[in-house]
């Protein structure tokens, strides 16, 4: 007796005129083109199109296929590469492919405004083609990121994206997500006071702000007795110290790990207003900060690089130069494991030189760590870079 139906998708193409194929491998029993099948890895019933044997570039239409066998299917909806298909009375899911990571990032940018839609588009297209590749939108850089496994790697992608979409990008080094805090505790006076014809507008609050333990974020407290802000208000408050930590007074940077206590303040029982007291908050926020020590904050990554025994000193090395703290080192065979934390700025164009230490031998994988303080002399420089970035016409 025959076994039942099942599959593995291992690649998928974009063709600009059959649409989408997905090359499948039949791994157990027999199946029929335009059946239904589940796919066992969403576990969603998937129609299968066409099937085609593919010899070069001609694609030959075949009737159905059977264990051993390759065919491209035709235009399925919710199945990737990695995905499982089988029969719905025996459900089944392979491992799927275990992909490296990508080690290089460049952040890219449409030529014009008007094609930002078509790169963003062909790219999705072609991560379903190759999921080494990544492509993420960076909310606070603004930065469009796309990560390969190589300088050569993301030169074809690019080149893809060109010829396929006809889409075109410029590429340069991506933004690090820079932070800044504060070292000290202080406090600060926001008032807001507004007169016109009619009502004015009146908030004014006293804030104390002190640092907080690294990745604790932010927490607002109210210490106001005796209805010194009517309760109504402190919302308002907290609003307006929020939307100011967004842009740090060091280089506009957001602000993270601070304490933020709302404890003394006075109103006005015709003018003020919620506006007034969030106006009021983020004044009185960007005052005690300046008066607190601010400090710039760097993403550290952990990294774990693979290289022959004979380049492990120039690795390491060249990983003290990049300001990087050495973990960990553990012999394999002939090659070692090199565990290290270094300041993702230090990072961004880490693979091509790696290449070049380890003579095309050494591979790398990093993940983030944690914030940690930029040193005073390399500060400076960031922010007045960030700064004539953000007001070009001043820094001139």
């Amino acid at each position: 007796m025959e076994e039942p139906f099942s599959g593995l998708i291992f690649k998928t193409i974009i063709d600009p005129f059959v649409g989408r194929l997905s090359y499948c491998r039949i791994l157990s029993g027999t199946i029929q083109a335009d059946s239904t099948v589940l796919n066992g890895t969403k576990l969603v019933r998937e129609k299968l199109g066409h099937f085609y044997r593919v010899l070069g570039k001609k694609h030959v239409a075949v009737g159905s296929a059977k264990a051993g066998e390759i065919v491209a299917i035709g235009k399925l909806k919710d199945t990737q590469t990695g995905d499982t298909l089988c029969h719905e009375s025996a459900p089944i899911c392979y491992p799927a492919l275990a992909l490296p990571r990508p080690v290089l990032s460049f952040a890219i940018e449409a030529k014009s405004k008007s094609e930002v839609d078509k790169v963003s588009l062909g790219l999705h297209k072609l991560i379903e083609e190759d999921p080494t590749l990544e492509f993420v939108r960076n909310q606070e850089t603004k930065d469009m990121v796309l990560s390969g496994m190589g300088q050569l790697h993301i030169d074809l992608a690019l080149e893809k994206l060109r010829r396929k979409f006809g889409a075109e990008v410029r590429v340069h080094t991506p933004k690090v997500p820079y932070r800044e805090t504060i070292k000290a505790s202080s406090q600060a006076q926001g008032k807001y006071k507004k007169q016109t014809g009619g009502h004015g507008q009146y908030g004014d609050c006293w804030l104390d702000i002190s640092p907080l333990a690294r990745g604790e974020g932010f927490v607002f407290e109210t210490r106001v007795v005796g209805g010194a802000i009517p309760r109504n208000f402190i919302p308002a408050v907290e609003k307006g110290v929020v939307e100011a930590m967004q842009e740090g007074g060091l280089g506009g940077f957001p602000v993270v790990d601070v304490r933020v206590a709302v404890y003394d303040g006075s109103f006005h029982v015709v003018d003020s207003s919620e506006m007034a007291f969030k106006i009021a908050g983020s004044m009185a926020f960007k005052k005690a900060m300046e008066a607190a020590h601010p400090v710039l904050l760097e993403p550290l990554m952990l990294v774990e690089i693979d290289a022959p025994t004979d380049t492990v000193g120039a690795v390491m090395g060249d990983l003290n130069a990049r300001r990087g703290r050495i973990v960990s080192v553990k012999a394999n065979d002939h090659a070692e494991q090199i565990q290290a934390q270094v300041p993702l700025a230090e990072l961004l164009k880490y693979a091509p030189v790696l290449n070049a230490l380890t003579g095309g031998r050494g591979h790398y994988a990093m993940e983030f760590a944690r914030y940690e303080e930029v040193p005073r002399e390399l500060a400076g420089k960031i922010i007045d870079e960030h700064r004539a970035e953000r007001h070009p016409v001043a820094a001139h």
